[in-house]
């Protein structure tokens, strides 16, 4: 590959990576087997996780799921995590220059 092509796409993939680095949200490490998790996971909760702006760890989406109704009442807590990830995303707005 010619220098000069190899210098662009070094500085195209840093801008890039960078970007996608600026972030005011924890970031956590993965534990255990999260795909396996995710595959134990409702249906309705997986249909959501799959659409979800945010990456969610299945842990996490579950405990949410279960203390809003989860199985007894899935619409309310899809709701409650529809909410959870907006706030999330109007918290973090700043960051990426969007207007919440």
């Amino acid at each position: 590959m010619p220098a000069a092509i190899a210098s662009s796409r070094d500085l195209w993939l840093g801008r890039r990576t960078s970007r996608n680095l600026r972030t005011h949200l924890t970031r956590r490490k993965r534990q255990g087997r999260t795909m396996q998790a995710y595959d134990t996971l409702p249906s309705t909760l997986r249909h959501w996780l799959a659409e979800a702006c945010l990456p969610w760890s299945p842990s996490s989406a579950l405990k949410i799921w279960e203390n809003a109704g989860g199985d007894r009442n899935p619409e309310a807590a899809l709701e409650r995590l529809d909410t959870i990830e907006r706030s999330m995303l109007c918290r973090d707005a700043r960051i990426w220059e969007v207007n919440a």
